[in-house]
């Protein structure tokens, strides 16, 4: 049987998981090309020969997701896999017909085929969409299971924008391996929350051999919590799934790929923010939820926000920057730093539009809805320095960072500024404390603690 010729379309994360699991030993399938997209700069690459495997002594090259028709009839291609995440359904169908029309088979792989089992029991949080609260409800998870005695080491779902080969297993669990392993403000925004909370966390590329580093962690390992990234499900198979739900964007739930699949695969949904969403759009993702994943056990939340200068809010031309991602192919239009601004009594909140420059700018002509926001984008040294330029040209008093990190400490802010945290606050019963009791008690009563 002749070698099945497949592009693997995908944007620096799934892609290479996908590859890893189902593609990289099978002889199957010869994997020509990646295609990528979302994420600026990460193109005209190659997954390198040293993680591609015996039948790759090359490497595999990466192109622009533009360049997928001529690449498919440039190299006789039978199947393209779609491999990344936080996509509505038309745009997939769009792609898969731009496939199907060239002359391929369109292929999504699902959680049989991807997911890597572990020694050690597993906990996943995973949302319909980027930007609902995965992280605040992961930390939270983590509480928890410290509080009862429990060592969680967190997986994150991979941002892998580097050197490849030097990101196959990284560890954070000190400021310091932030710098070490030469982080982007996006991977920063992921990590550096579990570090200051005295957390470990484990990315990169090889998600198998992540896998086991984490199992046998010097610091010790009762549980693997994962901690998933846009709206994608989860690597490993999962012993308890979490989704968290954004009633500030109803209807997303059952409309954005592979968002859908991690709602149907619940075990608990967590529906966040029900304190600043309306009461209609809460009742609607209620009744989707009822209707695609009956069996889950719903918790109600509250993203609660903190302020540490709220004098910097006070009656001031405010600049809000927010998770970059979260902006862009989130398309939030309001987040913790736009309640901050409301609640705190801002007197405007100013369009950084006309300030930007460079990559900045180049990332409102690619994501046009974005509005009276700036995203902290910062892939690369070029993006980061931009940013802060768009900072110091914007006309305002006082800058509101709601960043999950201390942008102040990665870029120069020439502005007096406030950071916006925000936490998960579960509101009656049941509680996550609630659903988690069975699965701490099924851990404790085996002995492996």
């Amino acid at each position: 049987m002749p070698k099945r010729r497949t592009i693997i379309i995908g944007a620096a994360g799934r892609d290479f998981h996908n590859f890893n699991t189902c593609y990289r030993d099978n002889p199957a399938y010869e994997v020509v090309a990646f295609t990528a997209a979302q994420i600026p700069d990460i193109t005209d690459r190659k997954y390198p020969a040293a993680l591609a495997g015996n039948l790759y002594p090359e490497g595999i090259p990466i192109y622009a997701q533009d360049d997928l028709e001529r690449l498919i009839k440039e190299f006789d291609v039978d199947e393209c896999v779609f491999s990344y995440s936080d996509i509505n359904y038309n745009t997939v169908m769009n792609i898969s017909a731009q496939v199907n029309a060239a002359g391929a088979d369109f292929i999504l792989l699902g959680p049989k085929n991807t997911m890597v089992k572990s020694v050690k029991p597993v906990i996943a949080v995973g949302a319909i969409r980027t930007g609902c609260g995965k992280g605040q409800t992961s930390r939270r998870v983590l509480e928890i299971l410290a509080a009862n005695g429990l060592k969680a080491i967190s997986i994150r779902h991979p941002m892998p924008y580097g050197d490849l080969v030097a990101q196959k297993v990284q560890r954070f669990a000190s400021i310091d391996d932030l710098a070490k392993h030469k982080c982007t403000i996006e991977e920063m925004e992921e990590y550096e929350p579990h570090i200051t909370r005295g957390n470990i966390i484990y990315a990169g590329v090889d998600y198998e051999a992540i896998l086991r580093a984490a199992e046998n962690d010097p610091a010790g390992c009762d549980v693997i919590l994962w901690d998933g990234g846009n709206n994608d499900f989860p690597f490993y198979q999962t012993d308890l799934m979490i989704t968290v739900v954004d009633p500030h964007r109803p209807g997303h739930e059952l409309a954005y790929y592979p968002g859908e699949v991690t709602l149907r695969l619940a075990d608990v949904v967590v529906i966040n923010k029900i304190d600043s969403a309306d009461f209609e759009n809460i009742q609607q993702v209620r009744s989707n939820i009822d209707r695609v994943a009956p069996r889950a056990v719903i918790v109600d939340a509250a993203s609660t926000i903190s302020v540490d200068k709220p004098e910097v809010i006070r009656g001031k031309r405010v600049l809000v920057i927010e998770d970059g991602p979260t902006l862009t192919h989130g398309e939030m239009k309001i987040g913790a730093g736009i309640v901050a601004a409301r609640r705190f009594g801002a007197a405007e909140i100013i369009d950084p539009r006309p300030y930007a420059v460079g990559k900045i700018a180049e990332t409102y002509h690619i994501y046009p809805n974005i509005g009276t926001l700036l995203p902290a984008m910062g892939y690369g040294e070029q993006q980061m320095k931009d940013l802060a330029a768009t900072i110091e040209r914007s006309e305002c008093d006082s800058v509101i960072i709601a960043t999950p990190i201390d942008l102040g400490r990665v870029i120069k802010i020439n502005k007096p500024y406030t950071r916006v945290e925000y936490a998960l606050q579960e509101i009656g019963h049941p509680d996550l404390k609630d659903v988690l009791a069975p699965f701490i008690e099924k851990i404790k009563s085996s002995g492996s603690v």
